[in-house]
């Protein structure tokens, strides 16, 4: 109850970004300018930020690092059942597949702040520079396969892998950005939480998708049920402990990303069937991220 009640402000802002789309009619263009707005600038900003802000331990972070990604790796795997077992429409498996995997970063960073400060941010922001690259690589290559744009024009071109190795260079470097930049930083990084889940709020769309509702409750249980139980084995098996037990379970749970939505639409994917599975995972994990959240921490 009382991770549940920590958790109630993230949770808040992405209601009130659902309430604030339905009840001010600021127009579809205004969405999209914030959903740029958060996805090529600020987005970038806060990744950044966050790794600069990181003590990169490599020897120390192996553990949790091979945590997250032993989760990512197996709920791939799982994801490939509903192509092996029955006949999905390839267009459409190639969309939502990435939904199986790829995290809320918006939730994560945010959570991870309200549960354990400075520390918590500083541990996920480390996770989430690892992983994004993967995610990100396995997300297009299986739209590339099917899709418009081919995958190294859209690798060199995603602005979370380029900022995710830009905040690398710089923090294994050792090189620090003028104080004016990394206030400016800091300030996009501060703005991009609150508008992040404002507009995943504002994404959230639940109408009927005919034809996928199989393959919709398969991609749910991956993500929300199976990668923290992923996380949770994996974790103990490697000798986590601690804090970095802790947020590497709660990366594990966090609700599919909005820009899995970007990415179809923008490679000419099923983006209606994503964007129902993203506003699924997004409000069943206000059950299941603060439920796994305490288990993890021992109650």
């Amino acid at each position: 109850m009382n991770t549940a009640l920590l958790l109630l402000p993230d949770f808040a802002l992405i209601l009130l970004g659902a309430a604030i789309r339905r009840w001010m009619a600021l127009g579809e263009h205004f969405w999209l300018g914030l959903e740029k707005l958060v996805y090529f600038i600020l987005f970038p900003a806060l990744l950044i930020n966050a790794l600069l802000r990181t003590r990169l331990d490599l020897a120390a972070a192996l553990p949790l690092l091979a945590t997250a990604y032993l989760g990512m790796v197996g709920a791939m795997v799982l994801g490939l059942a509903p192509r092996l077992l029955s006949k999905v429409p390839a267009l459409t498996f190639a969309s939502v597949f990435q939904c199986g995997f790829r995290f809320n970063s918006y939730i994560g960073l945010a959570a991870a702040g309200l549960l354990f400060g400075d520390a918590g941010i500083a541990t996920m922001g480390l996770i989430i520079g690892a992983a994004v690259p993967l995610a990100n690589l396995a997300s297009v290559w299986m739209l590339a396969r099917h899709g418009q744009i081919g995958l190294g024009r859209e690798l060199i071109r995603n602005p979370l892998i380029l900022a995710t190795l830009t905040g690398f260079v710089l923090n294994l470097s050792g090189l620090e950005p003028p104080a004016p930049l990394l206030a400016l930083l800091g300030r996009l990084a501060d703005a991009a939480i609150a508008l992040g889940l404002i507009a995943v709020g504002a994404a959230l769309r639940l109408h009927h998708v005919p034809g996928v509702q199989g393959l919709a409750l398969w991609f749910l249980a991956v993500k929300l049920l199976a990668l923290p139980v992923l996380a949770l084995a994996g974790g103990a098996w490697l000798g986590l402990s601690g804090l970095n037990y802790q947020i590497a379970v709660l990366f594990a749970a966090l609700p599919t990303a909005s820009s899995a939505y970007i990415l179809a639409m923008r490679m000419g994917g099923d983006g209606r069937s994503v964007a129902w599975l993203i506003s699924a995972s997004t409000l069943l994990s206000m059950v299941s991220l603060p439920f796994w959240a305490a288990w993890v921490a021992g109650g």
